[in-house]
């Protein structure tokens, strides 16, 4: 989660220097989703993610330096420049890829399941995205498909309570999602999205129920994000939400939070916290520096990879 926020937060101190090549949708105060149930897959797993993708390529393991540099639309960057903030990839650690299309990559998700079974093979598939996903017709075919056919697939709903500006309660009856979910037939619970401990108990529970065989798990993970909807600033200033309601969530850091545990039980030293810190605060600056430093992409390379 650190390292997330780390990242995050470099992307906020450098965006006003226009050198970031695409719009960027932060997911500060929403890592522990991203990590707890990252932390319950295998190698061989997938993931897919929407537009608010970087904490989940970087928690299936995805390069900081090939995340930065293809921010920086450098050739070096983990989609050769091409892909930007919204489309992260990294194949070769289980991360499939991401789509700026709200629900477009949950049917992907269903289909890597799919093949996992057609293979003959335990890997399970991860679809992430928001609460505003679940407004999308395909979202609702892809749980039925998913429950009919028994399918090893997570769905995770980091629901941060806002699509754009729009709060959930202007937009759904129910203040929960995961009980619509569990109408089309599949296991489906709600979890504090802020704990990571929560989340990854849940998806530990999801994942290992997917690799036996016994289907596809729901999961809504309540959450927050700090930021703007897009952007590196805070949006309390335009009447959607207030300061009080934000100072209430950051309250509940997830960051925060699960170091004041650790050292509560005597886990983690404030020593080794700072040392922490520091490794990860060198790991951004090389990648940002890796990234300012890489050439952009060659002229003839346009077409290469789309094709």
């Amino acid at each position: 989660m650190a390292r997330i926020r780390r990242a995050e937060e470099a992307i906020v101190a450098l965006y006003p220097e226009q050198e970031i090549r695409c719009p960027t949708h932060l997911a500060i105060g929403q890592e522990a989703v991203a990590v707890g149930v990252c932390q319950a897959l295998r190698d061989g797993d997938t993931v897919l993610s929407g537009h608010r993708c970087h904490a989940h390529y970087l928690a299936k393991g995805g390069s900081t330096r090939g995340m930065f540099a293809e921010l920086y639309g450098k050739a070096t960057g983990c989609c050769g420049g091409k892909g930007g903030s919204m489309h992260l990839a990294s194949p070769e650690t289980g991360m499939l890829g991401a789509s700026a299309i709200v629900a477009g990559t949950v049917p992907m998700a269903v289909g890597a399941a799919l093949a996992a079974t057609l293979r003959a093979s335990d890997d399970v598939s991860v679809a992430f995205f928001g609460d505003a996903a679940v407004e999308q017709g395909v979202m609702h075919e892809s749980l039925a498909f998913a429950a009919l056919r028994s399918l090893p697939v997570v769905f995770v709903c980091e629901n941060n309570l806002y699509a754009t500006l729009t709060p959930i309660s202007q937009r759904q009856v129910s203040a929960d999602i995961w009980p619509r979910a569990a109408a089309h037939g599949l296991a489906a619970v709600g979890v504090d999205g802020n704990d990571v401990v929560a989340v990854y108990e849940a998806g530990a529970a999801a994942v290992a129920r997917a690799r036996r065989g016994e289907g596809p798990t729901f999961i809504e993970a309540k959450t927050y994000r700090w930021r703007e909807h897009v952007g590196p600033n805070f949006d309390t200033d335009v009447g959607s939400r207030t300061q009080a309601e934000l100072d209430g969530w950051m309250a509940r850091d997830p960051v925060a939070s699960l170091a004041r545990t650790l050292e509560a039980r005597g886990i983690l030293t404030a020593t080794e916290r700072a040392s922490i810190d520091a490794v990860l605060e060198a790991e951004v600056a090389d990648a940002v520096s890796f990234a300012k430093a890489s050439p952009f992409p060659e002229p003839a390379m346009l077409r290469t990879d789309v094709d």
